[in-house]
């Protein structure tokens, strides 16, 4: 069978006011009518798209069941499932509930949400309201993470108006974990945005603590879509066992629609990319494949599982020839160490130790530091208050299997000559530029702790804070006045800092 081509691409978005231009390659669908302008208003996306009907309960559940409509924020949970579940929430808690729309794109690789919201807005608000109607609940509430994104969502919502239930957005913390479900509903209700550590499911206590449909900001729009083509409409794109399409951000750079069932190579090509060294699927918690499977792989989550891969939020990220992976899995592990939550021992320990140890390894610290950082994983999964930490030490397992040799040769001291050139991108670091020859990556310098000679009194408590750092001489002092600090034991050091009695610590250096 001939696999369906992809239908339009629109460049992605990062700028403040970006202006996209779109190809179209097929039917308009999803994204239909950004080959005319570059934001649709109420009006041209009424022109377009038409009205939205109106849908019971009931129907909005058969509606999701024969679409098979599921979750694109990463867990791909069945929307229909969902809806049930908020319903006999919504039954014992006296018809109270919410909706809430999870805009928030913490990984600097994914762009599809934020595509949706600064141009078709509408379409997202649509499925948002046709949700809360149908199950009656009050409240509809998008928590978006960019400036430029809440300013769209806002002049949507006053374009159409008093609505109800009421429609308000608001700007979250950027953090990797905003988008978490209980990070969510915190954040929108006022609380800190920080996942609750606790299994809470959002259909029995979410926003305010009332029932809520939590979902992704595509899975609202892809519910916009289905309820204006209906079922046998929406099932004209994509396969019998997988209709309709989606939304994939492509390089970090570009955002493309695409029905399930194409050839991911296809996509690729599209893009003006090809597999390189291997693809990152799934983004930051995904799965490397190689670049043999990438020619043969076909975007659907069955066909995905022949290669232990997901589609997850929507990021494929190919590995170009001329960086180092090595390098760039170091990078990535670094800053989801640094997007900690800060809330439990696996996160705010585990992930720096781990990319510690990975940066040692990639620097030439021998097959024990590849040995210590699978050990370092081992410790956080399963361990965390949320995902992050198992996320992130899948990630490092993924790459570590993807290449293998490349990491052997860092860790034997011969790397790699490529410099790394944020193939996989991050926050809060500039690439060195592709032209420059870069050496093999470095850890950031490391910060030390400081003793003042002429304030020590000798008082013994910083070696009980941070053991292993501090050393007491025979005479009670410590044996050294500048200690290299890990940055695991960073916490614990600025704890001594703020304890020591006459004042004589301090911690200097690092980022």
């Amino acid at each position: 069978m001939t696999a369906p081509a992809p239908t339009q691409l629109l460049p992605a978005l990062t700028g403040p006011e970006p202006v996209p231009t779109l190809a179209s390659f097929g039917p308009p669908r999803l994204l239909a009518g950004l080959d005319e302008t570059p934001r649709m208003d109420r009006v041209a996306h009424l022109a377009r798209h038409g009205s939205l009907p109106k849908l019971t309960a009931q129907e909005l559940v058969a509606l999701a069941e024969d679409t098979d409509l599921r979750g694109r924020g990463g867990a791909g949970f069945p929307f229909a499932r969902k809806l049930t579940a908020v319903m006999d929430g919504m039954r014992r808690a006296d018809g109270k509930g919410a909706v809430v729309v999870n805009g928030s794109e913490g990984e600097p690789s994914c762009l599809k949400d934020t595509a949706l919201l600064l141009h078709a807005p509408h379409l997202v608000l649509d499925g948002a309201l046709l949700a809360a109607e149908a199950l009656g609940a009050q409240e509809v509430a998008i928590g978006v993470t960019r400036k430029d994104v809440e300013h769209s969502v806002r002049q949507a919502i006053g374009e159409r108006g008093p609505v109800r239930p009421a429609l308000r957005v608001t700007l979250l913390t950027e953090r990797f974990v905003t988008g978490e479900g209980t990070a969510m509903t915190n954040g929108l209700g006022g609380g800190p945005g920080l996942p609750s550590g606790r299994k809470v499911r959002s259909s029995e206590r979410g926003l305010n603590g009332v029932p809520t449909l939590l979902s992704n900001t595509e899975t609202y729009a892809q519910l916009a879509v289905a309820a204006r083509l209906g079922a046998l409409g929406y099932r004209n794109a994509g396969l019998p066992t997988e209709p309709g399409t989606l939304l994939l951000t492509v390089g970090g750079s570009m955002v493309v629609e695409v029905p399930y069932g194409v050839q991911l190579s296809r996509v690729l090509a599209l893009c003006g990319s090809d597999p390189g060294l291997g693809v990152l699927l799934g983004g930051y918690h995904g799965t490397f494949i190689s670049p043999e499977d990438a020619r043969t792989a076909t975007l659907s989550r069955e066909a995905l599982t022949a290669y232990g891969a997901v589609l997850g939020a929507g990021a494929v990220l190919p590995i170009p020839y001329d960086t180092c992976p090595a390098g760039e899995t170091v990078r990535v592990a670094q800053w989801m160490a640094a997007e900690s939550a800060g809330q439990c021992g696996p996160c705010v320990l585990g992930l720096p130790a781990l990319a510690d140890e990975l940066a040692r390894a990639v620097r030439g610290g021998g097959t024990g530091a590849l040995d210590a950082v699978r050990a370092r994983m081992r410790a956080v999964e399963k361990r965390g208050a949320c995902s992050h930490p198992d996320g992130t030490a899948r990630f490092v397992a993924s790459a570590l299997a993807a290449f293998p040799e490349e990491f052997e040769c860092h860790a034997q001291g011969f790397g790699c000559g490529r410099p790394v050139t944020g193939a996989l991108p991050v926050t809060g670091h500039q690439p060195p530029p592709a032209t420059t020859p870069a050496p093999a990556p470095t850890a950031p310098p490391q910060e030390r702790l400081l003793v003042d000679w002429t304030l020590c009194r000798g008082h013994g408590l910083c070696a009980d804070v941070v053991p292993g750092v501090v050393k007491l001489g025979p005479d009670g002092y410590p044996e050294r006045a500048s200690m290299p600090l890990p940055a695991r034991m960073r916490r614990r050091a600025q704890l001594a800092v703020r304890r020591c009695p006459a004042l004589a610590l301090r911690v200097q250096g690092g980022n």
